[in-house]
């Protein structure tokens, strides 16, 4: 099985996102039954590849495409399906930022919180408008949902009215990195 995953987020360093999804690839790529691309967008940021050890079934991709063209793109006109960057993969993995449109690829997404629906008025309303965006494809799209806490899973019953059939909670681990 050929597996893709958005890591753009873990450019951005020591964050909740960035460690969760750091542990995540590491644990995944052990697995060398499956194949693995790591699509990494950002203009300024570089992927910190000294941070990890791949072995040979993973393969980086690069793009110097800023975050907010993903945005528009992949979130607002949903367009310029994932294939198109990382070619053909059975499964695609988002997570933090964008959702991207797949030709035949399953989707899972990462849902971290729902606070830009819980508290709007405290993060950064760009954001807000971001991630409403990104989670309004989710909900049509997305064949599984991880969500990191049963909390965040409630939140996306709750919230988003995903089918709990469709989501998975996935647990952070402790980074001894």
């Amino acid at each position: 099985m050929k597996i893709g995953i958005d890591v753009s987020q873990i450019a951005y360093g020591n964050t909740g996102v960035a460690n969760y999804l750091s542990n995540l690839v590491r644990e995944m790529v052990k697995n060398d039954e499956h194949e693995f691309v790591l699509f990494f967008s950002s203009l300024r940021r570089q992927f910190p590849i000294s941070n990890f050890q791949f072995p040979i079934n993973v393969r980086i991709v690069k793009f110097p495409i800023p975050p907010t063209l993903l945005d528009t793109l992949w979130n607002k006109l949903h367009i310029l399906p994932v294939e198109l960057f990382v070619g053909d993969v059975d499964w695609f993995i988002t997570s933090d930022w964008t959702e991207p449109p797949a030709r035949k690829a399953k989707k899972v997404t990462i849902i971290y919180d729902l606070i830009v629906y819980k508290h709007p008025e405290e993060t950064d309303q760009k954001i807000v408008s971001v991630q409403k965006r990104k989670l309004s494809w989710v909900k049509k799209e997305s064949n599984i949902v991880f969500c990191i806490s049963e909390s965040s899973k409630k939140d996306a019953l709750e919230i988003l009215g995903i089918d709990e059939s469709r989501i998975r909670v996935v647990y952070p681990g402790i980074s001894t990195v």
